[in-house]
């Protein structure tokens, strides 16, 4: 929003008064449910149908989740919100060695279409508002739930993992960034290896 001393306007350049009145409407206003919907989307709004609240909660195994998913639809809960363990969301399967100690923890572990027919086992979706709050696991949990087709194209090569040099190698070299110097090559030594371009960037496989 562009502002002066005394001049407001939106990115699209137009002028935003202080006060807004009934006059400043264009001719008579719709009832709220009817086209093009500037007084809402539903006749009585939020009188008839109050904002939807989920409960956030995931924890162990499908079935384990299953279980607090249905304590808190009998507690009077009306929406349910999943969350997911961190391997489920970094796209790993629970047997996968990267994923010891982390399966289950802060979430629930979903690795196939099974553990989502688990996870909501007797639940009414029809009416009950459900959500998965995790970014990364939302291609790869509403697959199991629309899509039985695989992924076209091939999984891309992981970057390897930068090795740092010893802590006392880093630090004389932090030294010399501090002082301003900086260690000059022998003459008649032979400049430092580089990987060719091939191999250097090797990882960056397209999909």
């Amino acid at each position: 929003m562009a502002t002066t001393e005394d001049r407001r306007e939106t990115d699209s350049g137009i002028e935003i008064k202080p006060v807004y009145g009934k006059e400043d409407a264009p001719g008579e206003l719709e009832p709220p449910g009817e086209f093009p919907y500037t007084r809402g989307p539903y006749p009585d709004m939020y009188r008839g149908r109050p904002w939807t609240i989920r409960q956030y909660a995931g924890f162990g195994s499908a079935e384990e989740t299953n279980q607090r998913f249905r304590y808190l639809l009998d507690r009077g809960q009306t929406g349910l919100s999943v969350a997911f363990d961190l391997p489920t969301q970094l796209g790993y399967d629970s047997d996968d060695p990267r994923a010891e100690g982390e399966v289950g923890r802060t979430g629930v572990a979903i690795d196939a279409l099974a553990d989502m027919e688990l996870l909501f086992d007797g639940i009414p979706l029809k009416d009950v508002s459900t959500s998965m709050k995790a970014s990364y696991s939302k291609a790869m949990t509403s697959r199991p739930l629309g899509c039985d087709r695989p992924c076209p194209g091939r999984t891309p090569r992981r970057r390897p993992a930068r090795r740092l040099p010893p802590r006392s190698l880093r630090s004389r070299r932090s030294a010399r960034r501090r002082a301003g110097t900086r260690r000059l090559r022998p003459a008649g030594s032979a400049p430092p290896r580089r990987h060719p371009p091939e191999r250097a960037h090797a990882w960056r496989t397209p999909c």
